[in-house]
């Protein structure tokens, strides 16, 4: 897959630098505004069944509608560089009672759905952005906890 940088056009602003990348990622992959909503409602659909991160989640999130709008616009930030996400998710995972192999389920379950909504090479883009993310998350919440992990080395509970 080629390179996800901003596509460079000498004499584009911004925003028309953001529309001719989002333009080159869904002629090369299929993704649109539509498919990130197909795939962030499944996805949380799944995560509030799932028996390991459903009541992490549910505990934290009173209001579905809103978490999912702004997971769109997060998604469409990352995926299409639309500039829509304007929030800050390390300090609202932080102090998430989590470790390593509940970022290990979160990707699964992002994967499974990925694969299931999304033509192959979005599901490949997706994936790879949520490894990143997911791995930015885990060493973030670590620090959080004044921990420093090691290359390899996975976060461990809080309170083991």
């Amino acid at each position: 897959m080629r390179n996800d940088r901003a596509v460079e056009v000498p004499g584009l602003t911004g925003s028309e630098r953001r529309q001719a990348f989002a333009a080159d990622v869904g002629a090369r992959t299929g993704l649109d505004e539509a498919m990130i909503g197909r795939l962030v409602h499944a996805f949380y659909d799944r995560i509030r069944m799932d028996v390991v991160l459903g009541p992490i989640f549910v505990a934290r999130i009173s209001d579905w509608d809103s978490h999912i709008k702004r997971m769109r616009a997060f998604w469409s930030s990352v995926a299409l560089m639309s500039g829509r996400y304007h929030g800050r998710p390390m300090p609202a995972h932080a102090s998430l009672p989590v470790d390593g192999d509940h970022f290990d389920r979160w990707l699964a379950l992002f994967e499974e759905t990925a694969r299931e909504v999304c033509p192959p090479a979005a599901a490949d883009l997706f994936i790879s952005k949520a490894q990143m993310i997911a791995q930015s998350l885990e060493f973030g919440v670590a620090s959080f906890r004044g921990e420093v992990l090691a290359p390899g080395e996975r976060l461990k509970r809080a309170n083991s």
